[in-house]
C-alpha cells in the first residue's frame, strides 16, 4: 500500500497542505510499521515518537493475529476529516474491534483507496469489500428506495433525518428492499443539509431564494430525484462525477454544487466557492453498508458485536455533529467563502419551488414507497423521536 494517498490526512500548514516534515515522517512510519500504525499514530499525535509507534505497532499486530477475520472497512474520506466531518471511520474500527471481543480485525481503507460512489458501492455488492461508507444519494443507484430522503422538505432537516432513519417505518419499507439488492444497512451518517454553494464570480452576492440560481449549471450525483429538484428550481442540472467536481467547477462547467458545508471544506473547495447558502432543504446523509451475505455468514456471537458496534458509533457521530459544524464554518469564513443562512421567508420560497407538498412529486412517492399511505407513514415518523437526539442548526 503506498503512502502517497494520505499526504493530506494529517497536519496541515496554512496553505491546505501537508507539512513536510509529517509527510516525510509517515512514509518513514508506513514503511517501518504499516499503514494502520502510521495512520493511528499520526492522528494520536505520536508520529515523531519512536517508542509510541513501535508499540502502536506491536498492538495491531496482536490484534491482527488474535482475530478470527479480519476485514476491510473502506472510505471515500481521509483519515482525521472527523474533526470537520463525522464519518467516525477510527471509532469504527475500534468498536467493530472492541464489540466482537477482538474476533474481528479492521484493516481501514480510506480516501478512496478502493474507490468511492458507486465503484465503492460495487465492491461492496459483490463481497469484495466487507463494510464501506458512501453516500445515500449514490445508493440510490442501487437501491431506488432510499432516493426517497432526496425529497426536498420533508426530512432534511437533521432531527427529522434522524427520527426518519431510527423508524421501525423506514425499516420496513426501505431496508428490506435494500437488503434484497446484497446491502445491509449498519448505520447511517448524519452531517448536515445540502446548500446551494456557487463559484466565484458568479454572483454577487449569496444565493438567497431559487431566482438566483435560475438558468444556472448545478453539478449534481447521480440521484434522479436531486436531478429533478434543481429543474424545479429554475437550474440546469449538469451530472458530473465526485472525483471531477472541483475541476469543473474552477473551468466553469458547473456554476454550483450542493453538498454540506463540511463536505465542502474536507475535499478543498475553500478557493472554488464566493458563497454557500444553508437552505436546509435535503439531508446529505452518509451511511455504513456491508455484504449482505457476508454478514449472515458470521456466527451469531460476531454479528451482534458489528451491530453493537455499528450503534455505538451512530451515538458518537451524532455527539459530533456541531463540533463538526462549528470548526467547518469557520475554516470556510476564514477562507473568505461566504457562508449565508437564509432568512424563514427565503427558505419558504425555496420550499414552496421544490418542497414534497408538492404533486409533481406524487409519483416519486407511489415509486419508491409504494402508496402514498405509506409515504404519509414515513411522514408521520419523521416527527416522531426515537430516543437519538442530534443538533440541527435551525
Amino acid at each position: 500500500m503506498s503512502p502517497f494517498n494520505y499526504f493530506n490526512t494529517f497536519k496541515q500548514s496554512v496553505s491546505g497542505e501537508p507539512s513536510l516534515p509529517e509527510r516525510r515522517q509517515f512514509m518513514m512510519t508506513v514503511g517501518r510499521y504499516g499503514f494502520s500504525a502510521a495512520a493511528i499514530g499520526a492522528i494520536g499525535g505520536v508520529l515523531f515518537s519512536e517508542q509510541a509507534m513501535a508499540q502502536t505497532a506491536q498492538e495491531e499486530s496482536e490484534l491482527q493475529a488474535a482475530a478470527e477475520v479480519t476485514i476491510v472497512l473502506a472510505t471515500g474520506y481521509r483519515i482525521g476529516s472527523t474533526r470537520a466531518y463525522p464519518i467516525m471511520q477510527l471509532n469504527y474500527k475500534e468498536n467493530l474491534q472492541n464489540f466482537t471481543g477482538g474476533r474481528v480485525y479492521v484493516r481501514l481503507a480510506p480516501a478512496g483507496e478502493l474507490g468511492v460512489g458507486g465503484a465503492l458501492i460495487s465492491k461492496v455488492q459483490n463481497g469484495s469489500v466487507a463494510i464501506a461508507q458512501h453516500s445515500i444519494s449514490n445508493l440510490s443507484a442501487f437501491a431506488p428506495e432510499v432516493d426517497l430522503i432526496n425529497i426536498p422538505y420533508w426530512c432534511g432537516n437533521n432531527q427529522n433525518l434522524v427520527n426518519l432513519v431510527t423508524s421501525q417505518a423506514w425499516q420496513n419499507v426501505v431496508h428490506k428492499k435494500i437488503e434484497e439488492r446484497g446491502f445491509k444497512v449498519l448505520s447511517y451518517i448524519c452531517i448536515d443539509p445540502r446548500t446551494v454553494a456557487v463559484r466565484r464570480g458568479l454572483l454577487d452576492g449569496p444565493a438567497r431564494t431559487p431566482e438566483d440560481i435560475r438558468g444556472i449549471k448545478f453539478r449534481v450525483p447521480s440521484s434522479q430525484i436531486l436531478q429533478k429538484v434543481y429543474r424545479m428550481l429554475g437550474a440546469n442540472p449538469t451530472p458530473i462525477a465526485w472525483g471531477e467536481t472541483s475541476s469543473a467547477m474552477q473551468q466553469g462547467v458547473a456554476d454550483a454544487l450542493d453538498p454540506s458545508v463540511q463536505a465542502l471544506l474536507v475535499f478543498g473547495f475553500t478557493d472554488v466557492l464566493q458563497s454557500i447558502s444553508t437552505i436546509q432543504s435535503v439531508a446529505d446523509a452518509q451511511v455504513y453498508t456491508c455484504n449482505k451475505e457476508w454478514f449472515d455468514s458470521l456466527s451469531v456471537p460476531i454479528q451482534d458485536g458489528v451491530m453493537q458496534a455499528a450503534e455505538t458509533t451512530f451515538r458518537e457521530n451524532l455527539a459530533k455533529v456541531p463540533a463538526a459544524r462549528a470548526y467547518a464554518y469557520n475554516q470556510m469564513r476564514q477562507a473568505g467563502v461566504d457562508v449565508y443562512s437564509p432568512t424563514a421567508d427565503e427558505i419558504e420560497q425555496w420550499r414552496a419551488r421544490c418542497g414534497h407538498h408538492l404533486s409533481g412529486w406524487n409519483d416519486t412517492k407511489l415509486e419508491l414507497a409504494g402508496s402514498m399511505e405509506v409515504f404519509e407513514k414515513l411522514l408521520a415518523a419523521t416527527e416522531e423521536y426515537n430516543g437519538y437526539f442530534v443538533d440541527s442548526n435551525s
